[in-house]
């Protein structure tokens, strides 16, 4: 048992410490930060979406923005559009859950707005939904993906690809990049 415990730290800390070393990953998730910033302080919004883990990540996203991070400062906007139960078993029901998300971003979001859409396989349909009526609605769109990038890295207007295809080990990094983003995000608005 003890080995086993320590094979998942180890695969875990070998995922991130490749990530952190890719051409290109600083550097994405530094273009990252600085798309929400210039949104945020534009009066803009940040929508964020993602399915089962990466719902709990971009919930937890959410709750650092609007709450605070690391340091206090003013709450800034931030939706997870995965929180709302209601809504999401109303539009499974009526319409399908291929919708969930691009039904909400567009009753929720206008141009200028940022979207955080997060998919381990880069091909789940409601976040491909969600991402294309964003794009036609001139809102900025940040993918955090993993495996190959799916769909998700060649529609977004930049995409974060963590390259494992255990999933687990792409949410730990996943979760790495969002506390990276709120950090850079925090010192902008302190």
């Amino acid at each position: 048992m003890d080995s086993q415990i320590k094979d998942i730290f180890r695969e875990s800390v070998a995922v991130s410490t490749a990530f952190m070393l890719e051409d290109g990953a600083m550097s994405s998730v530094l273009r990252a930060a600085d798309i929400m910033v210039k949104c945020l302080k534009a009066g803009n919004k940040i929508l964020t979406l993602g399915n089962g883990g990466s719902a709990g990540d971009s919930e937890h996203f959410a709750a650092e923005l609007v709450v605070r991070f690391e340091k206090e400062r003013r709450p800034l906007p931030c939706i997870a559009l995965s929180a709302n139960s209601s809504n999401l078993t109303a539009m499974s029901n009526d319409y399908s859950f291929d919708r969930v998300f691009s039904r909400q971003v567009e009753a929720l979001g206008v141009k200028g707005d940022a979207v955080l859409a997060i998919s381990t396989s880069g091909n789940s349909p409601n976040v491909i939904g969600a991402v294309k009526t964003a794009r036609k609605a001139g809102m900025t769109v940040i993918a955090l993906t993993g495996k190959d990038g799916g769909e998700l890295k060649d529609i977004a207007d930049l995409s974060i690809l963590v390259r494992s295809s255990v999933t687990a080990r792409i949410q730990e990094v996943h979760i790495i990049v969002i506390h990276a983003l709120c950090r850079l995000i925090d010192d902008k608005f302190v």
